[in-house]
């Protein structure tokens, strides 16, 4: 394939009518990414949308609105996302038989909406409706004002603290042309941690989308792939591996400052800056998913409780220190969601594969976890469930072929646990990462509170290092 929308030959009266009601966009003064190109489709007739990923019908004649004699469906594509790699974001025009526009509509974090009212959409002419661009992520909206009650949502922020964190979005026209990997999430998430900002809510940046943006949407299509892949590789040549934005894990929450797998635990690595906390699961006599690293849980009396042969009410009967008790995976989890954490999952009890895998479908939170074992048949029973769901499967022993034992069970990671060894970096030779990186499988380091080894591993260039105090990891 290879395609050029730039240089694509159209319909003149096509890209005529495109370019005549093509919006004018309004961007944060401190927004780091702009539209590069803008597939169009044209509807004379109502039609399912060729593009918008959800798939939607564009609707002539809805009966809450007036009737269209056509619509314009323009998808919009900006090389980055603050987020990930690459972005589609739509407008739709709608415009009655005597040519003025009717109705406007934009998309919306994966929705989209009616934009309104109309005499504040339109431009001078009334033909070019003025849109407002979410700063970082591009959703439309017609005010800011949508703009800051959804960042309100989240604790940390998604153009600065979260910036990267999703690397490589795979939609339907890019995934059977593009490979994610985790080094490629890596060059991903580090480049676009360079580009972090907090908005400045002046919205003055005007930015129309000219004749020359627009192309077929076919075109488009054909050539996003392209260049998503020439994107990934020119990362792999200007960004060298010690400059690598890895995961900073926190290591059973941030186990240097509070209890264990509690729930404070993980707001504390929040706190600390982590990207993701790490914590370890098992499943009680009456069938709950709790939190807990060892067989037993001990209480203030000297009993030792087996966490797998109590009731949750038995071990909630524990205080953990500094007034925790054992929480839920899934109240676990919903303090990531809102702390905006990625979860490390470690398998300590293979009957809690089936709950754990339940949850994360029911909070559509996969994406943002790993699942790690260090048993490889747990994992691989994972994996045959949720193909698409990261794993990462641990070892001990340095003589372990990791290559291969990671490839038997389909792991996305390694995860060399190397912690007592008295310089473990030192392990990880050019040789070894070289036949882990050639095998598409990315790195995540044992809990490390030593400042020369994290040094050393950031020389590496990891995935991903684990730490009871992440705030070394920063």
């Amino acid at each position: 394939m290879n395609s050029d929308p730039f240089n694509t030959p159209q319909n003149p009266n096509d890209h005529a009518l495109a370019a005549r009601y093509a919006p004018i966009l309004r961007f944060d003064a401190r927004e780091p990414f702009l539209p590069l190109a803008a597939g169009y489709t044209i509807f004379r007739e109502t039609g399912e949308s060729p593009s918008f990923r959800q798939g939607r019908k564009i609707d002539l004649a809805p009966p809450d609105a007036p009737p269209a004699a056509c619509a314009i469906e323009y998808a919009i594509w900006w090389d980055w996302d603050i987020g990930h790699l690459y972005e589609l974001e739509h407008v739709w025009v709608y415009m009655g038989a005597d040519g003025h526009i009717v109705r406007v509509e934009g998309s919306w974090h994966g929705d989209f909406h009616r934009l309104e009212p109309l005499d504040v959409l339109s431009d001078a002419s009334g033909e070019h409706p003025r849109i407002f661009s979410e700063p970082g992520k591009h959703a439309f909206a017609p005010t800011p004002e949508w703009f800051k009650k959804r960042r309100a949502e989240f604790k940390r922020s998604e153009t600065r603290d979260l910036a990267g964190v999703s690397g490589v979005l795979m939609a339907p026209y890019i995934k059977d042309h593009v490979t994610p990997t985790p080094l490629k999430a890596r060059l991903v998430h580090t480049y676009l941690a360079r580009h972090a900002f907090e908005p400045s809510w002046d919205f003055s940046l005007v930015f129309p989308i000219t004749p020359e943006m627009l192309s077929p949407w076919e075109a488009l299509r054909d050539w996003m792939p392209e260049r998503v892949n020439a994107i990934l590789d020119q990362l792999a040549q200007e960004i060298s591996p010690s400059e690598y934005r890895f995961l900073r894990i926190g290591h059973r929450g941030a186990r240097a400052y509070a209890p264990d797998n509690t729930l404070l635990g993980i707001r504390t690595a929040a706190a600390l800056g982590a990207d993701m906390v790490e914590f370890d699961v098992q499943r009680t006599a009456d069938g709950h998913i709790v939190l807990a690293h060892d067989a037993y849980l001990g209480d203030s009396n000297g009993r030792a409780l087996p966490v797998q042969g109590s009731s949750l009410a038995q071990l909630r009967a524990v205080d953990l220190g500094q007034g925790e008790r054992i929480p839920t995976f899934a109240e676990a989890l919903q303090v990531c969601i809102e702390e905006n954490l990625g979860a490390y999952i470690e398998i300590k009890d293979g009957a809690a594969i089936k709950d754990v895998l339940t949850t994360l479908r029911e909070e559509k939170y996969s994406e943002h976890c790993i699942l790690a074992s260090f048993r490889p048949d747990w994992l691989a029973l994972a994996k045959d469930s949720e193909p698409r769901l990261m794993t990462a499967i641990l070892f001990a022993a340095p003589s372990v072929d990791a290559v291969k034992l990671a490839e038997s069970v389909r792991a996305t990671f390694v995860h060399p646990c190397w912690e007592r060894q008295p310089h473990p970096s030192a392990l990880l030779t050019p040789a070894w990462v070289s036949r882990v990186r050639a095998a598409n499988l990315g790195i995540v380091c044992w809990h490390e509170e030593r400042p020369d080894e994290i040094a050393a591993l950031r020389q590496v260039g990891v995935d991903a290092i684990c730490s009871d105090a992440p705030e070394l990891l920063r």
